[in-house]
């Protein structure tokens, strides 16, 4: 059975102000998507699945449909405010969605197979996508997961400091913790993150989650149950949301399983900062020079 790529792309895009999900990076008009879609296609994923908010749906099909058509099978999931709720009583001014992992919730019946999770507007890179097919489609069960790793030094910004979650894992490469760390960037000669004691040093080469997951079906009914354990502590916290880590480590925590750190030498890119987008534009020129992606990628 050949493994799916869910991509999240319901997100508001707040901090960037535009919906950069379908914003032109490539010479023929290719979105960041377009080149994870094309490196999943490579590597052997079998169908796409988007989750989208719905007042977007179709202007982002007329967009996808085409140039997949015959490609890929793609699939549809909408992230709604009240999906799942089940009763509870959601806020009237509750606008933010519910999170990464309420995404996932919301693949429940259109996803019955092993699957990928990644964001729509991060550059992951080919080697990313082989070793996530390899471990979805020879190793991944309802007890072992994965994430892919990366080294911190591949995903800064040169626009400002960035959020990451460093990883450490055992001699299994078993991962053991994902600790949040906030304002990373570049200093003099190395990285540092700033917290409320201060500047501390990470090495560049730790490894750091950049949201890229393999699950086995299974983790969508955990998302549901740990859900309904959300929602009755945080419905009423307007800001408050269910992200994939979360249920990652609770998978972990209690003691259902284990998460692999499947470790990848990719180059990752992606618009945190709009001043990004030109620095996005030339690494996938690079990319095209150097024949890892033909000029127009659908020909």
């Amino acid at each position: 059975m050949k493994p799916t790529l869910v991509i999240l792309a319901a997100g508001m895009a707040s901090r960037y102000g535009s919906m950069k999900q379908i914003q032109s990076f490539g010479p023929s008009g290719e979105t960041i998507m377009d080149y994870s879609i094309y490196d999943a296609i490579r590597a052997g994923f079998g169908k796409v699945v988007f989750i989208i908010r719905e007042d977007f749906a179709e202007q982002f099909k007329s967009i996808f449909e085409p140039k997949l058509k015959g490609k890929i099978e793609t699939d549809y999931v909408y992230q709604h405010l009240l999906s799942f709720t089940e009763g509870v009583e959601v806020p009237a001014d509750r606008v933010k969605p519910w999170g990464t992992a309420h995404a996932v919730l919301c693949c429940k019946g259109k996803v019955n197979e092993p699957f990928a999770v990644i964001n729509a507007d991060d550059y992951y890179g080919k080697d990313a996508f082989e070793k996530a097919a390899a471990f979805l489609t020879t190793v991944c069960n309802d007890n072992t997961y994965a994430l892919v790793g990366y080294e911190l030094q591949k995903t800064l910004s040169e626009n400002g400091s960035v959020s990451r979650g460093v990883c450490s894992a055992d001699a299994s490469q078993n991962l053991t913790s994902i600790v949040e760390r906030t304002k990373i960037y570049r200093k003099d000669e190395g990285i540092v993150y700033e917290d409320e004691t201060g500047l501390h040093a990470l090495p560049g080469n730790c490894l750091v989650s950049m949201n890229y997951f393999c699950f086995a079906p299974g983790f969508i009914d955990l998302c549901h149950e740990l859900f309904t354990k959300f929602l009755a502590s945080n419905v009423n916290d307007l800001k408050s949301e269910f992200f994939i880590p979360l249920a990652a480590n609770e998978f972990i925590q209690s003691g259902k399983g284990v998460l692999k750190v499947l470790p990848t030498s990719a180059q990752w890119f992606g618009v945190t900062y709009k001043e990004d987008a030109p620095g996005v534009q030339d690494s996938i020129n690079k990319l095209i020079e150097a024949g890892v992606y033909p000029n127009a990628l659908w020909g």
